[in-house]
C-alpha cells in the first residue's frame, strides 16, 4: 500500500507505549513495528494507555481496515494475508526458514513471558502495561495475569523448578540454532529483512533493554555475540535513525492527537484534542469513563473466586511461589 497523501491510505500502529528507550516496549508490538519498518510504508505510531489487558493490541488500521492482533494469527500474518505488505513471499516455502520462525514464536515467546511475568521482580510488566493505572488497580491487574500466564505456560507449585529449566534450556537451544544460522550475515535469508527477522529483533531488543540486568535470558543471549551485534546494527538503522521522524506523531507537537490514547511525549496533542474533538475521540472518552468502573467489578468477581477456591493450584502465602510484590 502506497502513501498517496489520504488519510485512508496511511497506516496507523496502535501499540503499548515507549519505554526502556524503545519506540513501544510491548513484546508484541515491538515486531509490528520492525516489520513496519522493515517494509519502508509510511505509518504513523500511536499509543493506547487505558487498555492494558485488550489482546487486540497492537493492531494496525487505516480506514475502515483493521488488523487486530488477535485475529488470524496476528497483525503480520493479517497484513500479509489481505496484501498490505508480505516480507516473505520469497521465503516463506523454504522448510528451515518456517521451522527457525515457529522456534522464536514459540520457544523464545515463552521464554520472555516467563521472564518478564515470572522470572523476575515484575518491575518491567508494571511499567510496560500498569504504570498509567492507580496503583491499587495496577497490582491486582499484574497479580491476576501471572496467574494467567502461569497456567499458559502450564506452571503449578509442583513443576515450577522443572519447568523453569526446560524453558531456558529450549531458549538456550534457541540461540545457539539461530546463532549458526546467521552467522555474519545482516539477515537470516536471502541478505534481506523478513517477518523472521521483526519477529527476532523484536525479541532481542526486548531482552536487551526491557528486562533487568539479572535476567537468566538476558545472559544467555548475551553469550552469542553475533546476535548481539545484528540487533545493534538493525536498531541502529531501523530503529533510532526513525524515532526522529515526522511520521512518528507523538515527535511531532502540529500532528493529530491519538485517538485512542495520549502520547505521554508532549502534552501539547493533549490539549489540543480537547479543542477539536471529532465525534470518535468523545467515543472514546465516554468509553474511557467506565474503563476503571469494569476492571473493578472484575477484580471483586476474580478475588471472591480465588478466595472460594480451596483447591486453587496457586497459593496466595506461597513464599515459593515467585510472587514478590516489594
Amino acid at each position: 500500500m502506497e502513501d498517496g497523501g489520504g488519510e485512508r491510505e496511511r497506516l496507523t500502529l496502535v501499540a503499548r507505549k515507549p519505554c526502556f528507550g524503545l519506540p513501544t516496549a510491548c513484546p508484541k508490538s515491538l515486531p509490528v513495528y520492525i516489520y513496519l519498518r522493515f517494509s519502508k510504508i509510511p505509518f504513523s505510531l500511536e499509543f493506547n494507555l487505558i487498555h492494558p489487558d485488550s489482546d487486540q493490541i497492537p493492531f494496525v488500521e487505516s480506514g475502515d481496515y483493521v488488523a487486530y492482533n488477535n485475529e488470524k494469527g496476528g497483525v503480520i500474518p493479517n497484513l500479509k494475508e489481505d496484501g498490505i505488505v508480505d516480507l516473505d513471499s520469497e521465503v516463506s516455502g523454504i522448510p528451515e526458514w518456517v521451522s527457525i520462525k515457529a522456534m522464536v514464536e514459540s520457544w523464545l515467546a515463552d521464554a520472555v513471558m516467563y521472564e518478564l511475568w515470572v522470572g523476575c521482580d515484575g518491575k518491567s510488566a508494571q511499567k510496560i502495561y500498569y504504570s498509567d493505572l492507580p496503583w491499587p488497580i495496577g497490582k491486582i491487574l499484574y497479580f491476576k495475569q501471572v496467574l494467567v500466564v502461569k497456567q499458559l505456560l502450564g506452571i503449578t507449585s509442583d513443576n515450577a523448578e522443572r519447568r523453569e529449566e526446560e524453558i531456558y534450556s529450549r531458549a538456550a537451544l534457541a540461540y545457539g540454532a539461530l546463532s549458526s544460522r546467521l552467522g555474519e550475515q545482516s539477515f537470516f535469508f536471502d541478505n534481506r529483512p523478513t517477518s523472521l527477522d521483526a519477529a527476532f529483533l523484536g525479541h532481542v531488543l526486548f531482552v536487551l533493554h526491557a528486562l533487568p540486568e539479572t535476567s537468566v535470558l538476558r545472559s544467555k543471549l548475551l553469550s552469542h555475540s553475533n546476535l548481539v551485534s545484528y540487533a545493534e546494527n538493525l536498531k541502529m538503522e531501523y530503529v533510532d535513525a526513525n524515532l526522529s521522524s515526522s511520521s512518528v506523531p507523538q515527535s511531532d507537537p502540529s500532528s493529530s492527537a491519538s485517538k485512542r490514547g495520549p502520547s505521554h511525549w508532549s502534552s501539547k496533542p493533549r490539549s489540543k484534542a480537547k479543542r477539536e474533538k471529532t465525534e470518535e475521540e468523545k467515543k472514546f472518552r465516554r468509553r474511557a469513563k467506565y474503563f476503571l468502573a469494569t476492571q473493578l467489578v472484575a477484580i471483586l468477581i476474580f478475588l471472591s473466586l480465588l478466595g472460594g477456591s480451596s483447591d486453587a493450584e496457586v497459593e496466595l502465602g506461597d513464599d515459593d511461589d515467585g510472587l514478590n510484590y516489594d
